[in-house]
C-alpha cells in the first residue's frame, strides 16, 4: 500500500481564475529554480534524454483526464512535434532561463491549462488543473529524466543524486502551481506513487494510441532547412530507434494495457541500444552534451513571443488551442 497521499480533495480546485493562490510570488522564483551547480542543471541538458520523450508523453496521456484533454483540446495528430517543442520550451526556460523567465513561463503554463475542461469517455468531468493529474504530468518528466539518464547516458545516478534531483524538481513544480502536498516528498515515496498510478489509474486512451501511431509513422520534425529527401533518408533508422526506446522504457503492465507486443528479442535490442548510447558520449559535440542552454538561446525569442508552434518560430494562429493542452 502506498505510504503517501496528497492531502487535498482531488477535484477541489478553483477554475475561475489563474491560480494566483497556488503560484509563487516573483521574488520566490530564485529559490525555486534548480541551482547552477545542482544535479538537474548538470544532467537535464543531455541530448540523449530525447530517448525518453515519447515515454514521458505516453505516461502522461495514459491518464484518462490528461488523455481526454489532449484529444479534445489539442491538434496532436496534425502537429505531433509541437508538444515536444513546448515541453522543451518549458523545461529549458525553468531549468536554464533564470528566475524571471522561469516565473513568467510558469504562470503562462498555468493560465493555458485553465481553459482545458470537458467530459472523459467514461462520463467523468475533468479539468486540466485538477491537482492529481496536473501533478502527475510534472512527476512524469522527472521520472523520465532519471530513467532515461540511467539507461542512455550513465553512469546511473546514486540514491543521493536521485533524491536531490527530485527535491529540485518538486520545488520547480511550485512555478506552475504544483503544491508541495501534491507530490511525494522523497524519491522512494515517488516510486511507490508512480507504481500505483501505473497499476490503478493509467488506461488505454485514444491519445495514447495516437502517440503510439506517431512512433511508427512520424511526421518530419520542424527543423529549419531540412529537405524532405533528408528526412526520408533518416526517417527509418530514427523511427526504429525512437520507437524501441519508448516502448522499452514502458512498465510491462502499461505496455500490455496499451496492446504493445514485446519479446525477448526486442528487449535485447533495447538493451543494446541503451548500451550504445552510453558509450557515445566521447563522440558527442559539446552542444549535444549540454543541449538545454543552447536550445534556450535558439528559442528564447520564440518563447518570449509565446510561439510554441514550431522549432523555427513560425506560426501561432492556434497557439491557444495547442499550447493549452500540451504545454508540459
Amino acid at each position: 500500500m502506498i505510504v503517501w497521499r496528497a492531502r487535498h480533495n482531488l477535484r477541489a480546485i478553483a477554475t475561475t481564475g489563474t491560480g494566483e493562490g497556488v503560484l509563487p510570488a516573483r521574488e520566490e522564483a530564485a529559490e525555486l529554480i534548480p541551482p547552477r551547480d545542482g544535479i538537474t542543471w548538470r544532467i537535464a541538458g543531455d541530448a540523449r534524454l530525447f530517448a525518453g520523450s515519447g515515454y514521458a508523453l505516453l505516461l502522461q496521456v495514459s491518464h484518462p483526464s490528461v488523455g481526454a484533454g489532449v484529444t479534445q483540446h489539442s491538434d496532436f495528430k496534425r502537429d505531433p512535434w509541437g508538444r515536444l517543442v513546448r515541453t522543451l520550451d518549458y523545461t529549458s526556460s525553468v531549468v536554464y532561463g533564470g528566475p524571471e523567465l522561469a516565473w513568467e513561463v510558469g504562470r503562462r503554463v498555468r493560465e493555458m491549462h485553465r481553459r482545458i475542461n470537458g467530459v472523459r469517455p467514461d462520463g467523468e468531468r475533468y479539468h486540466a488543473l485538477e491537482p492529481r493529474p496536473y501533478a502527475w504530468v510534472h512527476a512524469t518528466l522527472a521520472e523520465a529524466i532519471v530513467r532515461a539518464h540511467n539507461l542512455f547516458c550513465g553512469p546511473a545516478l546514486s540514491i543521493d543524486q536521485t533524491d536531490r534531483l527530485w527535491a529540485e524538481w518538486r520545488r520547480m513544480g511550485r512555478l506552475i502551481g504544483v503544491r508541495y502536498d501534491d507530490l511525494p516528498e522523497t524519491w522512494a515515496e515517488l516510486r511507490l506513487y508512480f507504481d500505483e498510478m501505473v497499476e490503478r489509474e493509467l488506461e488505454d486512451t485514444e491519445a495514447a494510441q495516437d502517440v503510439l501511431a506517431s512512433l511508427f509513422d512520424p511526421a518530419a520534425p520542424p527543423v529549419p532547412g531540412m529537405p524532405d529527401r533528408v528526412w526520408r533518408f533518416v526517417r527509418w533508422p530514427s523511427t526504429r530507434a525512437g520507437s524501441l526506446a519508448t516502448l522499452g522504457m514502458l512498465p510491462p503492465t502499461l505496455r500490455h494495457r496499451l496492446g504493445v507486443e514485446w519479446s525477448p528479442g526486442r528487449e535485447r535490442r533495447f538493451r543494446q541500444l541503451a548500451a550504445l548510447s552510453r558509450r557515445a558520449r566521447p563522440l558527442m559535440p559539446p552542444q549535444a552534451r549540454n543541449f538545454g542552454p543552447h536550445y534556450l538561446r535558439w528559442r528564447r525569442e520564440a518563447i518570449a513571443r509565446r510561439d510554441g508552434t514550431s522549432a523555427d518560430g513560425r506560426g501561432g494562429a492556434s497557439e491557444g488551442r495547442r499550447g493549452a493542452a500540451a504545454a508540459v
